[in-house]
């Protein structure tokens, strides 16, 4: 996991000390090392990478297309999101969440990982505690504190199935805690709460007075018995204090077109297009239209996206527990399994190197096998690590043998 400049460092270059603390995304610098190692020539398989290895599908492309020759569509529109894109995304989530919201409370922002930005920006208070369940996606603690929150770790392990319960969040809460981070289905782990699950949860917040931003960006890719549940559908006394996030990027194998959104009381709402009109204005026209015909569309390159991520998830988690000291269980959701490496860690490896830590292992992985994981470092979880199954059938089986043999 790469972390900022040192402080010494920081300061003899001017830096801000909040540019100083910040650490990269660990997912999008492992992804980096693999794909420069890839065009200095090396066959180099990645497992790092949180998106779809599947095409835009076509209909959407050609909305885009279309978009871009209307000239409309060329100038400046709502800093809150075209409208009748904010009106396809409330219907949709009627359709998927069974929640009833208003277009108004509706904010379309340049991918997830900016709704996730401007709810913490609009929220928290330095000094805000905010609970963060763990193992966590690696850019929720950093936002947190851009925004001047202290995130407070709740840990979860395979044992509960890597979900929070309320007694462990009880023990978590003290007087400056402000808000919660729940996600279902999960990145890293997979894990995907039961409904009566999130609506306890829910239920706990609301009596607690505590915000939660639920993040259901994932909310399609569930499989076997699990199934999604919005939290403000299953519990709706927690809708005045609840930010859902979602976005095209997952589900419709959207991840470079950068289109997202926030669905928010209306104070929130309203606060959050005040920040965006502020920080980038509109999200990309083209990309809106193309968003908005993916929302107005039916699920069936959706459908079609989980059934080849369910073979590809049975398949990976047989041949990591396949591999001497690996051990996972199974996801239920995402395309992450989230195996424990500890029975790798402080021994000699087939070529009689070893690693102490995840972190070590990771790196010693990619330069001898020339495969990428992400560490458990980098989620809260050391000792555990990130396989994405968003990749072709042939290069996961090929990564896994790899690491199988280097593994002894």
């Amino acid at each position: 996991m790469t972390a900022g400049p040192s402080s010494s460092e920081g300061r003899s270059s001017g830096l801000s000390q909040r540019a100083i603390e910040i650490a990269e995304s660990a997912t999008l610098a492992i992804t980096t090392q693999a794909k420069a190692l890839k065009a200095a020539g090396h066959n180099v398989i990645g497992f790092g990478a949180g998106e779809p290895d599947f095409a835009t599908p076509p209909a959407i492309v050609a909305a885009a297309v279309a978009a871009a020759a209307d000239i409309t569509n060329h100038r400046y529109t709502p800093a809150a999101g075209l409208p009748p894109f904010r009106e396809a995304i409330a219907a949709k989530t009627k359709r998927d969440s069974g929640l009833d919201v208003d277009a108004s409370q509706v904010v379309v922002t340049n991918g997830g990982k900016h709704a996730v930005y401007a709810t913490c920006q609009v929220l928290l208070d330095p000094g805000d505690e905010v609970l963060l369940p763990a193992p966590f996606w690696v850019s929720y603690p950093e936002v947190v504190k851009l925004a001047g929150g202290v995130p407070v770790l709740v840990p979860t392990d395979s044992s509960s199935g890597f979900q929070a319960t309320i007694e462990k969040l009880d023990a978590a809460v003290t007087g400056r805690t402000k808000m919660l981070v729940f996600v279902s289905p999960s990145n890293p782990t997979g894990a995907v709460y039961p409904p009566e699950a999130i609506a306890a949860i829910g239920n706990w917040a609301a009596a607690r007075g505590i915000w939660v931003m639920t993040d259901e960006i994932y909310e399609h890719l569930v499989y076997g018995d699990a199934v999604h549940a919005s939290m403000p559908a299953v519990a709706p006394d927690i809708r005045e204090r609840c930010v859902v996030l979602n976005g095209c990027s997952k589900s419709y194998a959207m991840t470079g077109w950068r289109v997202g959104w926030m669905i928010a009381p209306p104070p929130v709402a309203a606060a959050a297009i005040r920040l965006q009109s502020h920080m980038t204005s509109n999200v990309s026209n083209v990309a809106q239209r193309a968003g908005l015909a993916a929302v107005s569309g039916d699920l069936e390159a959706v459908a079609e996206m989980r059934t080849a991520f369910d073979r590809r998830r049975r398949t990976m988690v047989r041949m990591l527990n396949e591999i001497s000291g690996v051990s996972c269980a199974e996801p239920e959701g995402a395309f992450y399994a989230f195996p424990s490496m500890q029975g790798l860690l402080n021994r000699p490896l087939a070529n009689g190197s070893s690693a102490a830590t995840t972190l070590e292992l990771a790196a010693l992985v990619l330069d001898e096998a020339k495969v990428a994981f992400v560490p458990g470092e980098a989620f809260g979880a050391p000792g555990s690590a990130r396989f994405s199954f968003a990749l072709g059938d042939d290069d996961l089986a090929e990564g896994l043998n790899r690491i199988r043999a280097l593994a002894g």
